[in-house]
């Protein structure tokens, strides 16, 4: 599960469904657009729910791993929904949407 820190909201959502919408997220920003996208989301008390998200070339966003505890949300209509958004917006280079285009640190500590 992850954890989108989106407008100082936690939204608890699938590892997949956090990725789409950080690819999608960064696609908007290259092509200097914004749109708003409804994602699900589970509840504090495990309840399944949706968001509403305005993301585009100002969006902030970060996505963090969580134990939650409780079973992986998956919803493959909104992720492929998404990567088809994302592919339109950038055609080229989409073969691996398992990267999400950052590098991850490590501490040597």
């Amino acid at each position: 599960m992850k954890s989108i820190i989106y407008a100082h909201t936690e939204l608890l959502t699938g590892d997949a469904i956090a990725v789409a919408v950080l690819h999608y997220g960064a696609a908007l920003a290259d092509n200097g657009l914004a749109e708003t996208i409804e994602i699900p989301i589970l509840e504090p008390d495990g309840s399944r729910s949706t968001a509403l998200m305005l993301i585009g070339p100002a969006s902030q966003i970060v996505a963090k791993g969580v134990q939650a505890g409780i079973e992986e949300l998956v919803d493959t209509d909104v992720v492929a929904e998404l990567e088809r958004r994302t592919r339109m917006l950038r055609p080229e280079g989409m073969e691996d949407l398992g990267d999400p285009g950052y590098v991850e640190w490590h501490s040597e500590a």
